[in-house]
């Protein structure tokens, strides 16, 4: 009966790390054959850059360079993009993490950034910067793949305008000499976009039950 149990637990080792390797290796397939594309089409345009965004996603939220999304299976998608990084060309300086479920530096047609992706409560949260565009989302495992799809049709797709980047920021460069150029820093200290839009978030849910506590009252 111990045989049996041992026996019963080593494939159920084995089967979950074949799963995990295999999840990793269609992962590593998908980004390489999408990043590797050149594909010149875009549907969303702002002052300075446009992007693609895949059928079915859309935008719920804008606020300057940052942006809400959502795809058609509802998961939410946090994405920045970094004009500030991009007019002054930071290099991508992240290391890989050996203790993120998955974790790979990316450099496909001369652009370059990063994809870590760490296990939380059942769910992956998904970290991808590239070509100055930083993506992130908490997702179930099942939407995974095609969570990284998506983000990698977007941030290959960003087209930026240098002449109104110049415009919008050369004449601005005193108010943005002491910026913070973080994009390519998983360890720096500022806060991070996901934490920041989930307070708002929250601090928007409060307001609301108070304003109806107020009504109530009335």
């Amino acid at each position: 009966m111990k045989r049996l149990i041992v026996l019963l637990s080593i494939v159920l080792l084995l089967t979950g790390c074949s799963f995990k390797v295999l999840s990793n290796n269609n992962l590593s397939y998908n980004m390489k054959y999408l990043l590797s594309e050149k594909v010149k089409l875009y549907n969303v345009y702002f002052e300075g850059y446009k992007y693609y965004l895949p059928k079915g996603m859309r935008s719920v939220h804008k606020d300057d360079y940052n942006a809400i999304l959502k795809d058609k299976n509802n998961n939410k998608y946090y994405l920045y993009v970094d004009v500030i990084s991009y007019y002054h060309k930071v290099k991508n300086s992240y290391e890989e993490n050996e203790k993120s479920h998955y974790s790979k530096v990316l450099n496909y047609n001369k652009n370059t950034g990063y994809i870590q992706i760490d296990e939380v409560d059942s769910k992956y949260f998904v970290q991808m910067v590239f070509n100055y565009v930083k993506l992130e989302a908490y997702v179930l495992p099942k939407d995974l793949t095609s969570v990284v799809d998506n983000m990698c049709i977007i941030s290959r797709s960003v087209k930026f305008n240098d002449k109104v980047l110049e415009s919008l920021i050369g004449e601005n460069i005193l108010d943005y000499k002491e910026e913070e150029y973080s994009l390519f820093k998983p360890d720096s200290t500022k806060e991070n976009f996901l934490d920041v839009v989930e307070r708002e978030e929250t601090d928007k849910y409060k307001k609301d039950i108070e304003d109806e506590k107020i009504e109530l009252d009335d």
